[in-house]
């Protein structure tokens, strides 16, 4: 396993950091893996190992770092309470244009094979979602992707395969949200939406209570299904 932390230039001329973890093999598809409310955190540094351990080159990029660079930070309530308030914070225009910067600079990496695929959890979710429809992505996936509904409008603009993962037992994503991503790519077969019963929102990360096994475990097997199809 190769990791290192890397510098991206943005579209506007200034510089902020990735995390990149390389695959055993040295290359392969892409990985723009997009954090929670958290940073890039020791959870999101070894999801990246884990999908670098898949055979993909996965660059974790610092969403947050026009604000706070290099944020890292845990699950407790005073955690959450600060995630909350960058998010709040996020010019969601800006952090998708960032992105678009990360997409290409992994496009251009020496062990990237040119294909990329984003991929995001919660609040990461939904900027996974934004590089469908605005960063090029050769497929997505979505996590839980908090306010999902409310950019339904831009629906019509993606062309990439989606994989979206829901918990069934979502506090913050009520049904009515799932069913708005439902009704918006109805009769797109390349849109795929995954609903996992009896789980909680977070229930991919194993450091959080909401962590559910069995569930994480299928997603990720969903999840490599999709991606080894898309790139």
């Amino acid at each position: 396993m190769q990791s290192r932390s890397i510098e991206i230039r943005s579209f506007d001329g200034k510089s902020f950091n990735a995390y990149l973890s390389l695959p055993p093999a040295g290359s392969g598809p892409g990985i723009v893996l997009i954090q929670e409310i958290f940073g890039v955190n020791r959870h999101i540094r070894a999801v990246a190992d884990q999908y670098a351990m898949d055979g993909y080159v996965v660059l974790a990029p610092d969403v947050f770092w026009r604000t706070e660079p290099g944020l890292d930070i845990g699950y407790g309530p005073e955690d959450v309470a600060k995630g909350k308030a960058m998010k709040q914070s996020l010019d969601f225009t800006l952090a998708a244009k960032d992105l678009a910067s990360v997409v290409a600079t992994l496009r251009a990496l020496p062990e990237c094979n040119g294909k990329v695929a984003s991929l995001g959890y919660c609040m990461g979710g939904l900027l996974s979602y934004l590089c469908a429809v605005h960063a090029q992505v050769d497929a997505a996936v979505c996590y839980y992707p908090g306010g999902i509904e409310q950019s339904m409008e831009s629906a019509a603009q993606v062309t990439c395969p989606i994989l979206f993962h829901f918990a069934g037992n979502d506090p913050v994503i009520p049904d009515t949200a799932v069913q708005a991503v439902r009704n918006a790519f109805a009769g797109n077969g390349r849109v795929q939406i995954e609903v996992h019963p009896g789980v909680d929102h977070g229930f991919n990360c194993w450091a959080r209570s909401a962590y559910n096994q069995k569930a994480a475990a299928l997603a990720h097997g969903m999840t490599l299904s999709f991606l080894a199809g898309a790139l």
